[in-house]
């Protein structure tokens, strides 16, 4: 296709914040995982779809394909929908307390 510009599955963003390859980045309307360390203004690549360790609420018990949220106040994956963010499901059981989940990204703007 002549049109065709990239799969889409990391994308490039100007970094608005410091960040830490491996987490969670809530960028306008797309949620994705830093693949490196960024400074601020610094482009940076971000991860929209895949499976990966994210730190979650450790209260809370998942369930296998569990709906999973984003608080970006926190910074940590939520069961709770409230005014969270949907970012994907649970790919494995977590326990509570337990302070890291497997999330399937899903890749779709929120």
């Amino acid at each position: 296709m002549k049109n065709f510009v990239q799969k889409g599955d990391v994308v490039t963003i100007t970094a608005t914040a410091a960040g830490t390859s491996g987490s969670g980045l809530l960028f306008g309307k797309l949620f994705g995982v830093l693949t490196a360390n960024v400074a601020i203004g610094a482009e940076a690549e971000l991860a929209l779809v895949g499976v990966f360790t994210l730190p979650k609420v450790e209260a809370q018990a998942w369930t296998f394909g569990a709906a999973l949220y984003w608080d970006a106040a926190t910074g940590l994956v939520t069961t709770v929908a409230s005014t969270h963010v949907k970012i994907g499901h649970a790919l494995a059981a977590a326990l509570d307390p337990s302070t890291t989940g497997v999330v399937r990204l899903s890749g779709a703007p929120v």
